[in-house]
């Protein structure tokens, strides 16, 4: 079933022969990436030009574009994200030879399995609502490294972007030398973002752990507010086995006298969480309890929702996001905010209905249930976990109602791919298994092996190139005279989706 890489795959057909040209005028590009642009232009014809997005393209200026790659390629040549030595003390030492940027402004620390990101975008969309000035740091990225780092609601420009990598270049490799390890990727970024948020400077920094709590790279900051989204198995080689051992590592961002905002939770979880607030004297609030969704129903483009935050009801709030997961995550975000501003603590009362209003009708999440395209409706999203699967396959159902659904799947090989494709079993008619350009990508064949299991030999084929692979599903959607009524998912990693978001023409 394995077949070359799609850099080394030559056809005789003339549409091969086409994409082959594309891929030939991509000089001094990266293989893959090259593969992908190349494909996006044979699909987009498809479907015809998209409107704008907030993911950046590659930089229009030649130049730029090559120092970008540069800094790329610098910071690709450190450990990855999931090769790392638990400690923060390289991240500490960069720190301080930087003077604590990270000390320079308040902070919210988002930890948890699930929902960190999209609870980032709402959070910061919420404080910059009420002119607040606001940095964010997420990952992973979907398509632009640049993504990671935002100011004011935008990932930085990819000048900015150089320059903060070239101011701090030096004391990285100042820390290096004195290391017993080099300062990984994902270390040096987080230097680079409480770097830059410094410099702009910003009101508040929105933190979003990697992986994690305590000894994650982003723990270096004291942030008066933690976050901890839904908290199930994922990374158990690193974090735990249990969703209280994992619990245990991510309790490490709640600090001394902090106000945690805690979501629904496993009880053995949650009880983690609640003794290590009693440790810090740290007011928790917890979903359910001090805060929740009082109501919730389907709307066009998304939900409308009633929450109940730490200082009383909000009515009326349109969400333009899917699933009910993302109505907790808004229940989530907004009780952050308003614990940031001592709502419910230091103070009575609500913030203004109308600016909470028009903060999470702007908000956006790339990647997580994202419309890409109609007939047929392509969606995507970042579902890598079965956690997060299930809430995929739940918020699909809900929102679209389609007759024929096909998934497309590409997953990291480090994950529970069985209990991911087990969750989507039942709302798939059939799965196209393919595999993304990167190392930490399961062999399609290998992830075709499993999903054969799950779903039987005749629902599962096999396309190792993606663009392949969602051509083949576009085709299976239009089968049968269901047209209309038939949709694709592409699902199983953030990295798959951010090709797929390429190939389909965001940018």
């Amino acid at each position: 079933m394995s077949e070359p890489r799609p850099s080394d795959r030559h056809d005789a057909s003339e549409s091969d022969d086409t994409f082959a040209e594309i891929v030939d005028e991509a000089t001094q590009r990266d293989p893959d990436l090259a593969v992908i642009e190349a494909g996006s232009r044979t699909l987009r014809t498809a479907s015809g030009p998209v409107p704008g997005d907030e993911v950046p393209a590659r930089p229009a200026d030649p130049e730029v574009d090559k120092a970008l790659r540069a800094v790329e390629l610098e910071l690709a040549g450190r450990w990855g994200e999931t090769k790392l030595e638990p400690s923060v003390a390289r991240i500490a030492a960069l720190m301080d030879v930087l003077g604590e940027p990270q000390h320079a402004y308040p902070s919210i620390h988002i930890t948890g399995t699930n929902g960190k990101t999209s609870t980032a975008r709402m959070i910061e969309a919420l404080l910059g609502a009420f002119d607040l000035r606001t940095g964010r740091y997420t990952s992973p990225h979907v398509q632009s490294i640049t993504e990671r780092i935002s100011l004011d609601g935008s990932p930085m420009d990819p000048e900015r972007f150089i320059e903060t990598y070239q101011d701090i270049k030096p004391y990285v490799e100042m820390v290096d030398a004195q290391q017993p390890y080099r300062l990984s990727f994902f270390e040096v970024l987080t230097g680079m973002a409480y770097a830059a948020f410094a410099d702009a400077p910003v009101d508040v920094a929105v933190v979003e752990v990697g992986m994690g709590g305590s000894w994650d790279a982003t723990n270096v900051i004291d942030a008066s507010v933690a976050v901890v989204t839904p908290i199930s198995l994922d990374h158990t080689d690193r974090l735990g086995t249990t969703p209280a051992e994992i619990a245990g590592e991510k309790a490490g961002v709640i600090k001394q006298d902090a106000t945690v905002i805690l979501a629904q939770q496993p009880v053995d979880a949650a009880q983690v969480m609640l003794k290590k607030a009693v440790e810090v004297d740290a007011t928790v609030a917890r979903e359910g309890m001090e805060f929740g969704i009082v109501s919730r129903e389907i709307a066009v483009g998304g939900q409308l929702l009633t929450l109940r935050g730490l200082g009383g009801e909000y009515e009326e709030i349109f969400l333009p996001l899917y699933g009910a997961h993302q109505a907790h995550n808004a229940a989530v975000a907004l009780s952050a905010v308003e614990a940031f501003f001592g709502i419910g603590a230091e103070q009575p009362g609500s913030l203004d209905h109308d600016t909470i209003r028009r903060a999470f009708a702007s908000v956006r999440s790339p990647g997580r249930l994202e419309v890409v395209r109609s007939s047929p409706t392509v969606v995507l999203d970042a579902a890598h976990n079965p956690a997060g699967a299930r809430a995929t396959a739940d918020g699909l159902s809900e929102a679209f109602g389609f007759s024929r659904l096909i998934g497309v799947v590409g997953a990291s090989d480090d994950k529970d791919v069985r209990g991911l494709l087990e969750a989507f079993e039942p709302i798939f008619a059939e799965v196209v298994i393919t595999q993304n350009s990167t190392a930490r990508a399961m062999n399609a064949d290998a992830l075709a092996a499993i999903a054969v299991e799950v779903f039987g030999g005749d629902r599962v084929q096999v396309e190792p190139r993606l663009d392949d692979a969602l051509e083949a599903a576009i085709t299976l959607a239009e089968e049968e005279n269901e047209y209309a009524g038939a949709g694709v998912l592409v699902t199983g990693s953030v990295i798959t989706v951010g090709e797929a978001r390429l190939l389909l023409g965001r940018h």
